[in-house]
């Protein structure tokens, strides 16, 4: 494998999210910046770099906060150099999220450590960047993303402190249920889902699932799970169920399927349809 390579793209999600996977043995980065933040997991190795006034080193598991328009630099620390995976969100989503979290204010946070450990949040961190190499739904990277960034934000940046989740109408939340049973086939996001509600993306995850026990994302899932059985006691093919019902591909759909039922889409098929 090569030890000098960036994999950069952009996410379908939050309106657009810059995410990176590299790897360097030799890579040296001048002073640069950002126009947004750079949140960081570092992988393997250690990362030794310059921001705020201060040289900074990251270990393994470590996370990485580099606030918008820090200068900064980038380096091994290590023999065998550094593997890392990192965020680029805006301004904009951050000041979206101080709006939910404080009052509707819109308060950019600033990162005042440079390094953080973090094992909650490090391992959530893994979990968006598996899930968007997965190609999973929009609402389950877009919610895993939300309660993350949140989590840094009201944790560690210095504007932005957390507050209790105001209560939310429970027929309005089920208007949002119905819409994922009936729109099943929709890769709907979580703002979409609020806008529904009527209520910040932050506090309709949390009322959604105190209300019903379960995330958006899993009970998107099972709604489209349950449609999907009928489909195939109906006779419908395994693929055109997996898209009718929205799952990106047969995989997706088989690996689900199975998770749920303990049984493959065909060999559920072969004992139920309906003659």
């Amino acid at each position: 494998m090569a030890k000098e390579q960036a994999k950069y793209h952009y996410a379908d999600v939050l309106n657009g999210l810059e995410v990176v996977d590299a790897q360097y043995e030799r890579q040296t980065f001048s002073k640069h910046v950002h126009e947004g933040y750079t949140i960081g997991l570092i992988e393997q190795g250690a990362q030794r770099f310059y921001r705020s006034g201060a040289n900074h080193v990251a270990a393994e598991n470590s996370i990485i906060l580099v606030n918008a328009d820090d200068v900064h630099t980038g380096e091994t620390a290590t023999a065998g150099g550094w593997k890392y995976k990192a965020l680029y969100p805006t301004v904009e989503h951050f000041n979206q999220i101080s709006k939910d979290l404080v009052n509707n204010q819109s308060l950019t946070p600033y990162f005042k450590d440079s390094v953080i450990e973090d094992a909650r949040i490090a391992a959530q961190l893994r979990c968006v960047f598996e899930q968007i190499e997965n190609g999973a739904s929009k609402l389950h990277i877009e919610t895993l993303l939300y309660s993350t960034l949140a989590q840094l934000a009201s944790g560690y940046g210095r504007h932005v402190e957390a507050v209790k989740a105001a209560s939310v109408d429970v027929q309005k939340l089920k208007l949002a249920r119905e819409f994922l049973d009936e729109y099943t086939q929709v890769n709907v996001s979580l703002e979409q889902l609020a806008n529904v509600v009527g209520c910040s993306k932050f506090h309709f995850v949390r009322q959604f699932n105190q209300a019903f026990g379960i995330t958006p994302h899993a009970y998107q899932i099972q709604a489209r799970l349950i449609k999907a059985k009928k489909m195939l006691r109906a006779g419908a093919s395994i693929l055109d169920t997996a898209v009718d019902c929205g799952f990106h591909d047969q995989s997706h759909f088989n690996r689900h399927f199975k998770k749920a039922l303990g049984t493959t889409p065909k060999q559920f098929q072969l004992t139920s349809v309906v003659a």
